[in-house]
């Protein structure tokens, strides 16, 4: 188990949504490789040219009316995938994301760990 592997604390699911990452005017296609209650991973776009000193916006679109949206940080970089935290997410996107989640974790007691670290 990697040093990586071993802070991580949310579990991550693989999930493939059309999903957009904003800063400012700049928008992003970016392929979604997985997701977590916590932040995402997607694969780096091309051109990358964003404000590294910046938050941005990723939003991820469920279905026609709903979506997943929430305030990151890039937090890693890879050669081809970017890592980010979540800052800020509303409360219709928890709800979406959480039950997303669910639907994804066998283990309903590792669920609600989860759900209580990021409360605290």
């Amino acid at each position: 188990m990697s040093r990586h592997d071993e802070r991580r604390r949310f579990q991550r699911i693989d999930f493939d949504a059309p999903t957009e990452l904003r800063q400012g005017e700049r928008r992003w296609r970016v392929k979604l490789l997985d997701l977590s209650l916590k932040g995402l991973l997607i694969e780096r776009p091309t051109p990358w040219d964003a404000d590294l000193t910046q938050d941005f916006d990723a939003v991820i679109q469920l279905d026609k009316e709903n979506r997943v949206q929430m305030q990151v940080e890039l937090r890693h970089e890879e050669s081809k995938r970017l890592g980010f935290i979540c800052l800020f997410i509303d409360i219709d996107s928890i709800t979406h994301l959480h039950r997303l989640v669910e639907l994804n974790v066998a283990d309903s007691t590792e669920m609600m760990r989860e759900l209580r670290e990021l409360i605290e």
